[in-house]
């Protein structure tokens, strides 16, 4: 899957080439030639991620199976993304081939693969829980998978059950699907893998706290090493390179100036000017989980106006941290900071802050469940979100503190510090 910030970079290559002069001459991870020494004396933090193991994907299907029970779902069935990683370990990509794997309630998975991708699924399926009996039943590029499908749901007594597809399967697949096993009911199996992946596991949130860790250290790294007349493209590049040179992938779009009032960026090319707002936004992948945090200051002084919504936007993060436990409703939490920012002049609703205080978050950058208004899921302790409240003033700029949040036992904490000011975003 692609995220807004790939979109975002993919967009704004073209029209950042005629300002932007190369940063580095080398990204690697062994190779610092020509960065600037707040990068180049990054040391990789690679040995402090622990993988995930089988043992931990055996007890997510489990647990699965009982939340299948639950939702009176017969099966579960997962296509290319994170759902399939996050049971099998299983990294595939998508194309209008299917492949899938069934989870039933009872008995074994099994999977749908083309015949000439076989090779390479068994070598991925020998990682994953209950890989010496694994089922794969090939179709050839004649054939129908959905065929393929339906029969393994037959063999295990299922043809007239319930499926629950995984939200992220293509329809033209539950279409086929459907028809080849009529009698079977599609379901959502939403209740299920957002069930599972909403309340994370001691390891998962230890994995979460490193990736925003990594990006903290690689913002930091390049907002030393940034100067007035640099290029929005130059300030990404060393991001980017901070992330390499910690030892993982990540990435940051920055928005200058009046630009800093589009939430998620403008392809205008942009230069990077003392007393101007930098709003840099993006994250990192440790072991497959993400951070995502957002970084708001000036180079320079900041005009009083500037330092006045900084204080606000940093009074709403603290109130929805504040707001948040185990049990309390997912709107409170985006109505406490929205109040704040409301009571302080820049409302109502949405007309300045335009968007919701936090996204659940783990494998995707954005997953359930989110902290919006409507919505009345309960949280619970080891989810986890972000923390993102904003002002964006068309025509003059924007400010947005976005951290990582941990629900505890008792209430909520960031995984890295707040940012203090405008003029020192990294003093801690």
């Amino acid at each position: 899957m692609i995220s807004r910030r790939r979109i975002l970079k993919l967009g704004t290559a073209a029209a950042g080439a005629a300002l932007a002069t190369p940063v580095t001459a080398a990204t690697s991870e062994n190779n610092c030639t020509a960065l600037p020494p707040s990068i180049a004396s990054l040391t990789s933090m690679k040995d402090q991620a622990k993988p995930t193991t089988t043992e931990e994907r055996g007890e997510r299907q489990e647990k699965a199976r009982r939340l299948m029970a639950d939702n009176k779902l017969d099966a579960i069935l997962l296509t290319e993304g994170t759902s399939l990683t996050y049971f099998s370990g299983i990294h595939w990509g998508g194309s209008e081939r299917l492949f899938a794997m069934v989870l039933p309630v009872k008995g074994n998975v099994f999977y749908v693969c083309p015949a000439f991708e076989e090779g390479r699924a068994r070598e991925q399926i020998a990682k994953a829980p209950g890989a010496e009996q694994a089922d794969v039943r090939i179709w050839q590029e004649d054939g129908s998978p959905y065929q393929r499908v339906a029969q393994g749901l037959n063999d295990r007594g299922l043809s007239t059950g319930t499926l629950g597809m995984e939200e992220t399967v293509r329809f033209v697949f539950s279409q086929g699907i459907g028809k080849a096993s009529p009698q079977m009911k599609i379901a959502s199996a939403t209740p299920v893998t957002a069930g599972c992946r909403m309340i994370k596991s001691n390891h998962e949130v230890e994995l979460m706290r490193l990736a925003a860790k990594v990006t903290l250290t690689a913002y930091e790294a390049a907002y030393h090493a940034l100067n007035p007349g640099m290029t929005k493209p130059q300030l990404e590049e060393m991001v980017e390179a901070a992330h390499t040179r910690l030892g993982f992938s990540g990435s940051a779009d920055a928005q200058v100036g009046e630009y800093s009032a589009f939430p998620h960026g403008s392809i205008t090319p942009q230069v990077i000017r003392e007393g101007a707002i930098v709003l840099m936004d993006g994250g990192g992948n440790v072991e497959g989980y993400a951070s995502d945090i957002t970084r708001t200051f000036v180079l320079g002084k900041p005009s009083d106006k500037m330092k006045t919504v900084f204080d606000i936007v940093h009074r709403a993060q603290t109130a929805a941290l504040k707001t948040a436990r185990p049990g309390l409703e997912c709107q409170a939490v985006d109505a406490a900071a929205r109040s704040v920012i409301t009571d302080a002049g820049y409302g109502p609703d949405y007309k300045f802050f335009t968007h919701r205080v936090g996204h659940g978050m783990g494998m995707d950058v954005h997953e359930w469940p989110y902290l919006v208004r409507g919505n009345t899921t309960p949280m619970a302790a080891n989810m986890t979100f972000s923390d993102e409240p904003g002002i964006y003033i068309r025509g003059e700029f924007g400010i947005r503190l976005e951290d990582d949040m941990h629900i505890t036992e008792n209430g909520a904490e960031l995984v890295t510090p707040q940012s203090p000011s405008l003029e020192h975003p990294f003093e801690k």
